[in-house]
């Protein structure tokens, strides 16, 4: 089955015209959408805490702010960019009141909805536009003059016109300059969580831990073994990214090409796999969710202490080192805040 798949030419923001845009959170990707929408002539404002810092940076940047109820109260269209744990509370106490009929609720990532934290009443839109990738980015390629690919999924539409106003949304925030893809809110959670977990975030960072500590503990300089298992990861990373797998093994020299085919497989073997197989299954029966929810809403003390213990790692305190002499690579941006 072939994706469908959404550009500028089969959309236009006249859905959005005349509406009222509301932007929930102004971190890494609230303040991507709300000054792509700005900049494409849309009437937005950005709800927010009052004791929120971000007021004054999206005041500073041109917008309007106000406190999440009042911008859900005067918003036709409510673009939810707080943090997943926080959206459950933040739509009952603020915006749950306010959801009436031919109003739409989006969302950039469908934890909440696909597993029930958030129900939106049945007179109201419900959709998604789920960039592939930071805020930052999304932001900086569309000052360029170019896009981030998208993803778009409706999952209650009250208007019949839920899929119209959500490639509107993604044509102004710049994903229809990229191509804009249609999933599901199942879809896109199972497979996000999938991808976190299992390689982008969980399998990558406990790949590079381990092969880090197993040079050290060989008697190998942690520097030396810093650069070989961390830093020239974005060196293969950005080959992949720009031409495949393929293209990242012909940059390559034989002997790194030849242990990629004979090696590679003895690290990620069945035994791996059989283990991708039950994360998967836990994200697809709910088993995951719960457990993450519990663990926030008990006050994450778990979450928390996991946290403070990986700061702590010898891997971070090298790199940190090591980076701090590296004036080529730029400083990790502010997430902002809700």
């Amino acid at each position: 089955m072939t994706a469908k798949i959404y550009y500028d030419k089969d959309t236009t923001l006249d859905p959005l015209k005349g509406k009222h845009i509301g932007i929930i959170g102004y971190g890494s990707q609230g303040h991507a959408h709300a000054l792509n929408l700005k900049d494409s002539g849309l009437d937005v404002r950005v709800g927010l805490r009052k004791d929120s810092k971000s007021n004054a940076k999206a005041q500073a940047a041109g917008l309007k702010t106000d406190t999440v109820e009042k911008v859900a109260e005067w918003a036709d269209i409510i673009m939810m960019l707080a943090p997943d744990v926080a959206q459950r509370d933040i739509y009952d106490k603020e915006i749950k009141q306010h959801m009436k009929p031919g109003k739409t609720i989006m969302f950039s990532h469908g934890f909440n909805i696909h597993f029930k934290q958030i129900v939106p009443p049945a007179v109201v839109d419900v959709s998604m536009i789920a960039p592939k990738a930071p805020g930052h980015r999304v932001r900086e390629v569309f000052t360029e003059g170019s896009g981030v690919p998208m993803l778009i999924a409706v999952h209650q539409d009250a208007s019949g016109h839920a899929k119209e106003i959500a490639l509107a949304y993604a044509k102004g925030t710049g994903g229809t300059r990229a191509g804009v893809l249609e999933t599901t809110f199942k879809e896109e959670t199972e497979t996000d969580l999938f991808g976190e977990q299992v390689v982008l975030c969980g399998g990558v960072t406990s790949l590079v831990k381990n092969a880090f500590e197993t040079l050290v503990k060989a008697g190998y300089q942690p520097e030396v073994a810093y650069f070989e298992c961390m830093h020239e990861l974005k060196l293969i990373v950005d080959l992949m990214y720009q031409g495949g797998m393929n293209y990242m093994r012909y940059s390559i020299s034989d002997t790194a090409e030849y242990g990629d085919y004979t090696r590679g497989p003895r690290v990620i073997d069945a035994n791996v796999r059989k283990s991708m197989e039950k994360i998967l299954g836990e994200i697809q029966d709910g088993s995951f969710a719960k457990e993450f929810i519990t663990e926030i809403r008990e006050g994450g003390t778990n979450f928390l202490a996991m946290r403070e213990k990986e700061k702590k790692h010898q891997i971070e305190q090298v790199g940190s080192d090591l980076r701090g002499m590296m004036s080529f690579i730029e400083k990790p941006k502010d997430k902002g805040a809700y």
